[in-house]
């Protein structure tokens, strides 16, 4: 386990950190936190709690997620890390002529233009087949009860569904988005704090993936309806492109960081950019957590890893350099020598040619599962398949329709992705699961959590909660109102361009989980800037 002082720590938490035994699940929603503990109840192992939590949240947390959108996994079983890549390709249809023909420059956000291929049941059930204990149909039963029976809405989830709702009314016009409201709006408004939501299409469309181990959803009756809309509205996604879907089994990459393995899924993921940002980092010696010149270098060494990985990175196959030779310690030097002492305009270098939500769990056998998934943007493309509550992501935004881009659109193509599940060993043995959901500040918030563990000792919850900073673009970077006034001054006499924001909303929200390989004590926390829950025992 990380050595952390559980004592002494300078960000006092305002949840404190959880310890338990037999079994564990972090996440951003109490009701399906605890749904994963009644799964690891009932016999299940942390790979079946993961499940059940990652589909609750599709009906406890819409605003994040849903069944119509993409997955992640790593897991930690039998003394190996397993990678999981579940996010679906463009349609066999979808080309950058066919989306220009339509009128656009760039692939809109909204609609069904940006729509690819889901890929989270089909997680689902891989993780099912390959690593649980328990029947699917079982695993999904929480989720099934919730859709089916409502639920009342918890405050950072209804201020987030209002919000999405307000600017769907204004931007959303058309038959294509009308079963969106008819869902999410039935009484002409977002349902409030305390109110009782529930959808029974949503209820029945899980019990199919259930018992058919997600084959409904990708050749039976589901992906009929889907196709049939889809062409109805002048969609690209087919019957044919969801039946020739499978989630790929990956190894996952990783750097070592002062010790401590960090592990994250290779590319389309962009969780390459926080290994290259701690791979330019790992031989520096670091003041403090909140002194500027730590600030300063972990700034720019982002900005040099984004800029590397928005030039590219791309679904690995279509990438031309090598995941290795961005991770390789050559150009890790060569990029870190780049960071002076005043702020950059960030620029790609050469290395050698070659809305979201997280969740962790853990269990007494030793199983640990690092799990994220998403429809991107909130509710992802604002898009409902009537009769089934399936909400499709908008994954394709992403795409470049520059045919000289490496992230340019092609048929069966997969985008960059923007989410991205983390792992940290040590010398071979898990220390657990860490992830940082929310867009393109997750490989920053991967980087500053994994910096406040091993560089700064705080404990899971204090890490979470130490106050972020995001770059954003150029030399700006959004600071939490947490930051002192006096560190902003000093890094603004860096040339950096520091902005404070009003609220945390922007900063992610991310669940740690550490074991002690001695006594097996599991140690987590959960975010502060959110409706987060650890349930365990």
């Amino acid at each position: 386990m990380v050595n952390f002082d559980s004592q002494h720590y300078p960000y006092p938490s305002q949840r404190m950190v959880t310890y338990a035994r037999n079994g564990m699940v972090a996440t951003s929603q109490p009701l399906a936190s605890q749904a994963g503990l009644d799964i690891l109840k009932k016999g299940g192992n942390a790979i079946d709690a993961a499940i059940a939590t990652a589909a609750c949240l599709t009906v406890v947390e819409p605003t994040s997620n849903g069944i119509g959108g993409d997955a992640f996994a790593l897991v930690w079983t039998k003394g190996e890390l397993h990678g999981l890549n579940a996010s679906g390709p463009a349609p066999a249809t979808a080309s950058i002529e066919e989306v220009k023909k339509k009128g656009h420059n760039e692939i809109p956000t909204f609609g069904l233009t940006p729509v690819t291929v889901p890929g989270a049941p089909a997680a689902w059930a891989e993780l099912s087949e390959k690593f649980g204990k328990l029947p699917l149909m079982d695993v999904l039963a929480p989720a099934v009860k919730y859709a089916r029976e409502g639920y009342p809405l918890s405050p950072t989830l209804a201020f987030y569904w209002e919000k999405a709702e307000h600017a769907f009314r204004e931007k959303l016009d058309g038959e294509e988005y009308a079963h969106w409201f008819t869902i999410f709006a039935p009484e002409g408004r977002a349902p409030k704090a305390g109110e009782v939501w529930k959808s029974e299409e949503h209820a029945r469309t899980l019990e199919l993936i259930g018992k058919t181990n997600a084959e409904a959803f990708y050749q039976g009756e589901l992906a009929d309806k889907m196709d049939r809309f889809s062409r109805e509205h002048g969609g690209f996604l087919r019957k044919e492109d969801l039946a020739s879907f499978k989630p790929e089994w990956v190894k996952p990459i990783s750097v070592n960081y002062k010790g401590y393995d960090v592990w994250e899924i290779p590319p389309n993921g962009q969780g390459i950019i926080a290994l290259m940002a701690l791979n330019m980092l790992k031989d520096d010696e670091f003041a403090g957590r909140d002194d500027e010149s730590t600030l300063h270098r972990q700034i720019e060494a982002m900005k040099l890893a984004f800029a590397d990985g928005n030039k590219y990175v791309t679904e690995e196959g279509h990438m031309s350099v090598s995941t290795g030779a961005l991770l390789s310690e050559e150009y890790g030097r060569e990029r870190r020598e780049l960071i002076g002492e005043h702020a950059m305009y960030p620029s790609a270098g050469e290395p050698p040619k070659g809305g979201t939500v997280y969740l962790a769990t853990a269990d007494g056998e030793g199983n640990m599962v690092s799990f994220i998934q998403s429809n991107y943007m909130g509710f992802g493309s604002g898009v409902v398949v009537p009769e089934t509550g399936i909400a499709l992501q908008n994954r394709g935004h992403n795409f470049s329709l520059d045919p000289e881009h490496e992230n340019a659109l092609k048929p069966g193509k997969r985008t960059f992705h923007t989410i991205i599940p983390g792992f940290l060993t040590k010398d071979d043995e898990a220390v657990g699961p860490f992830g940082v959901m929310g867009g393109f500040m997750q490989p920053q918030g991967h980087m500053q959590v994994v910096m406040n563990t091993v560089d700064f000792g705080l404990n899971p919850q204090a890490a979470l909660d130490a106050p972020r900073w995001q770059w954003t673009k150029d030399k700006t970077v959004m600071f939490e109102q947490s930051f002192g006034a006096p560190v902003a001054r000093q890094l603004s006499r860096r040339g950096h361009d520091i902005q404070v924001a009003h609220n945390s909303g922007g900063f992610g929200r991310g669940q740690i989980i550490w074991r002690d390989p001695k006594t097996g004590v599991l140690v987590g926390g959960t975010e502060s800037r959110t409706d987060g829950s650890i349930s365990a025992y």
